[in-house]
């Protein structure tokens, strides 16, 4: 089964880094699982409110500099959170970034704060 990205999607990945865009297309096409961006690119007052309301820990997220994006699972349209399924598109993202040359840090690998839905590129290839 192959997914396309919604134009919403499209639109979240406005001000993204060329790279991460790039992933994020190459794994909605291979993922057996349909998702959406939900956020990319984030003003600094976003990421206070985030921070204020503990969704984040951190002031310096990598969303500020288009380094990062957040999805989200659909299942028949709707919105899923199950952990199960992010661990399946995270594989397809890796994939991928690999084909790409693309190196990318996936926020359920985290020891800490396991993040499923979050991509970021890696702070070492891209500074």
């Amino acid at each position: 089964m192959s997914f396309r990205l919604s134009l919403r999607s499209r639109q979240r990945l406005k001000g993204v880094h060329s790279d991460l865009i790039a992933v994020v297309e190459a794994a909605i096409g291979r993922s057996d699982i349909d998702f959406m961006v939900t956020e990319g690119l984030r003003t600094a007052a976003r990421q206070a409110q985030l921070v204020k309301a503990g969704a984040s820990r951190t002031l310096n997220s990598r969303h500020l500099t288009g380094h990062a994006v957040d999805i989200a699972a659909l299942i028949d349209g709707q919105v899923r959170w199950d952990w199960p399924l992010y661990p399946r598109i995270a594989k397809t993202f890796k994939a991928a970034a690999l084909d790409l040359g693309v190196s990318l840090v996936w926020g359920g690998d985290w020891p800490r704060l396991r993040d499923g839905p979050h991509f970021e590129l890696d702070r070492k290839a891209y500074p």
